[in-house]
């Protein structure tokens, strides 16, 4: 039994070496990661930590301003409405007042023909009629006198003739 507790210690020992080396070689490995991280840090401190601090400053420079611009923009937007607005309302106005005036030179032209139709129809009765009446009652006194005096005339025309005349005229 005494070979296998000297075998074990052995092996034990053998461990506890391997584990030491592999822990030597973790500890190496990691320092010289270290010494690399180290210099990279170094570097961005040189190089990048300049760049982030103008990019600051510039954003701190810029800042008001985009700040107005945008508040002009919030102006500018509110009075572009009120603007829009007002000019819808004026032309719903107008367009109100279009539709009023079409509306009323639609009344005045129908009773401007009204007027006209009323006006014809009282110069058809008043007028015409009467001229027409007259004018045949003269034809009649006219054919009447013809007829009468027809004997005294020299030319020889016939009762047809002197008729078709004074019927031709009477149309008008």
């Amino acid at each position: 039994m005494d070979d296998k507790l000297t075998l074990f210690i052995a092996l034990t020992g053998i461990a506890v070496l391997l584990q030491a080396g592999v822990l030597l070689a973790m500890y190496l490995t990691m320092r010289k990661t270290t010494s690399e991280m180290q210099s990279l840090m170094g570097e961005v401190r040189t190089k990048v930590m300049p760049s982030i601090e103008q990019v600051q400053q510039i954003v701190a420079e810029v800042r008001p301003k985009i700040e107005v611009i945008a508040e002009n923009l919030r102006d500018t937007s509110a009075t572009v409405k009120a603007q829009i607005e007002r000019i819808d309302a004026t032309v719903n106005d107008i367009m109100d007042r279009g539709r009023l005036q079409v509306i009323r030179a639609d009344e005045l032209l129908s009773r401007t023909l009204d007027r006209v139709e009323y006006t014809s129809e009282v110069v058809q009765r008043t007028v015409v009629s009467p001229v027409r009446q007259i004018s045949g009652l003269m034809q009649g006194i006219t054919v009447g006198l013809e007829f009468l005096f027809a004997g005294r005339r020299k030319n020889g025309r016939s009762r047809e003739e002197r008729r078709a005349v004074p019927q031709d005229e009477m149309f008008i």
